[in-house]
C-alpha cells in the first residue's frame, strides 16, 4: 500500500494519509476516499512531508502502530 506521508513528529513512527476511490453501491459514482494509517519506522527524520512511501502489515506494536514502512 502506497501513502502520503502528513506527520514525522515521532521519533520512531510516521503518520500515512492513504487515498483511494470507491464505488458508490447504489448511484454507481466515484468517490476519494482517505484514511490515516501509523507506521513504524527506524528513523522518522528521513522523510519528509508530502513524500510517498509503501507500507506492509505487521504484528501489533502499539494502540495504534501496525503497519512498517518498506525501505
Amino acid at each position: 500500500m502506497t501513502g502520503i506521508v502528513t506527520s514525522n513528529k515521532m521519533e520512531k513512527a510516521l503518520v500515512l494519509t492513504v487515498y483511494s476511490v470507491k464505488i458508490h453501491a447504489k448511484y454507481k459514482k466515484g468517490f476519494k476516499t482517505k484514511k490515516k494509517y501509523y507506521a513504524q519506522c527506524s528513523d522518522s527524520s528521513k522523510f519528509a512531508i508530502g513524500q510517498k512511501v509503501s507500507i506492509s502489515e505487521i504484528a501489533p506494536v502499539s494502540k495504534l502502530i501496525r503497519w512498517k514502512i518498506e525501505e
